[in-house]
């Protein structure tokens, strides 16, 4: 839960690294957010509208936590747009955000493991 709290607070940040827990443990929280979200247009009958106000509130944080996931693979955050190719881009910025970061300073930042 720190993990998505921490990319919450970084709403806007897109400069820096994201680990890889990070980043994972936002999408984690994020789906389950997302099913509770689901739930309750269900059971109110809300025709999706608390879904399309959770996924608006979150779509700025979701994208900032990426980019910075990236920078720690030394990628640019314009990288993200690699999912528009189709099928091959989707696999391949799924690639990138499963891969390990770079051990070290890159010119995104420092390594956030070792802070």
């Amino acid at each position: 839960m720190k993990w998505y709290l921490k990319a919450l607070k970084q709403y806007v940040d897109f400069s820096g690294r994201a680990r890889r827990m990070e980043y994972w443990m936002f999408v984690l929280f994020n789906s389950i957010a997302s099913i509770i979200a689901f739930v309750l247009d269900l059971t109110i009958g809300s025709y999706g509208v608390i879904l399309g106000i959770y996924y608006l509130a979150i779509i700025i944080p979701t994208i900032a936590v990426t980019v910075r996931r990236l920078h720690d693979n030394g990628k640019s955050g314009w990288m993200y747009f690699i999912f528009l190719v189709p099928i091959v881009g989707m696999f391949w910025l799924f690639i990138l955000l499963l891969r390990e970061g770079q051990k070290g300073e890159n010119q995104y930042g420092p390594d956030p493991k070792a802070i």
